[in-house]
């Protein structure tokens, strides 16, 4: 038998959100109907988006695939901490948690620079107006979005990777609600400085790169704000912003929170609270935020319903 394999578990417990058992039937209705609505928002986001022919623009094919990640990252967590409310016992397999891992990572990634590329586009749209169309054009569309889901699974693939060569022995009792990478490296039983190289590596990448970028657009996006003479053009184009500018500063925030806390003073209980909101929160809001409240979208919203009510 190899050495590494002696001592390999087959499965882990899952402590869950909370241990407190006046809590759980609480948590379960809430996260149960924030789960819903995250469902009912992202789906249906993309299904306005894809039967609305005047919202088949980048902007829209970008929220959609915003929307597409966001469901699936929510799909992946919230079923599995649902779960932990109603048993005593929150069982994953040993492949389970990796494959849980693998997608996780997937989909956040993916957000983290979704939200860049959406950063982008807004740029374009307001410092190149007369551009648009040819700067972000259906084949860029395609190769942003196509450059996002490479790199993400490259990240994810690394990332389990060497999660595989980790031994786990002795404790198989993971503190959080889902299988995360610092929760886990917290149960190796062998050497795991190649795995925090990589969370600080890709870390760096998947989020002050994208908020560089972020940043950066915003910049002169500003400067070309100020530049319009009309307080109603101003108001519109920073209207157009706004919604970007909250996600972004709720996802980059919880997300560094917890994943760039000095070893010394993180909880994993203070952040399973924090990765509630990148997690579950966040995918919720997105949909309300970005398209409630944008008029294109309330337009097509009502088409779609006179077209379907019945005469």
């Amino acid at each position: 038998m190899a050495a590494g394999n002696h001592c390999r578990v087959t499965e882990f417990f899952l402590a869950g959100l909370s241990e407190k058992p006046e809590l759980q039937m609480p948590l379960f209705l809430l996260f149960t109907g924030i789960y819903l609505i995250t469902v009912a928002g992202n789906l249906g986001m993309i299904t306005l988006i894809r039967l609305s022919s005047h919202l088949h623009t980048p902007m829209y094919y970008f929220l959609s695939n915003l929307s597409f990640s966001d469901f699936c990252q929510s799909t992946i967590v919230t079923p599995k901490m649902l779960v932990s409310f109603l048993t005593e016992k929150n069982l994953i397999s040993y492949p389970g948690c990796m494959a849980q891992l693998y997608f996780f990572i997937i989909f956040g990634t993916a957000e983290c620079h979704t939200l860049a590329v959406m950063a982008y586009d807004r740029y374009v749209a307001i410092c190149n107006p007369l551009l648009y169309n040819v700067i972000m054009s259906y084949q860029m569309y395609c190769c942003l979005v196509s450059g996002v889901y490479v790199f993400a699974m490259f990240c994810a693939s690394a990332n389990t990777g060497f999660m595989f060569k980790i031994q786990f022995c002795k404790l198989d009792v993971i503190n959080h609600y889902f299988c995360d990478l610092l929760p886990l490296l917290k149960l190796a039983s062998s050497n795991t400085y190649i795995n925090e190289i990589l969370i600080l590596f890709f870390g760096t990448l998947n989020i002050f790169v994208p908020m560089l970028t972020i940043i950066t657009s915003y910049i002169f996006i500003l400067t070309s704000i100020l530049r319009i003479h009309s307080k109603k053009g101003r108001s519109k184009a920073f209207s157009t912003c706004s919604s970007h500018i909250s996600v972004v500063a709720i996802f980059y925030g919880s997300a560094a929170f917890m994943y760039f806390q000095p070893s010394s003073v993180s909880s994993m209980d203070q952040g399973k609270v924090t990765s509630v909101f990148y997690n579950t929160v966040v995918p919720m809001l997105n949909p309300l935020i970005y398209s409630l409240r944008n008029k294109d979208v309330s337009v097509a919203l009502k088409k779609i319903l006179v077209r379907k009510k019945p005469i």
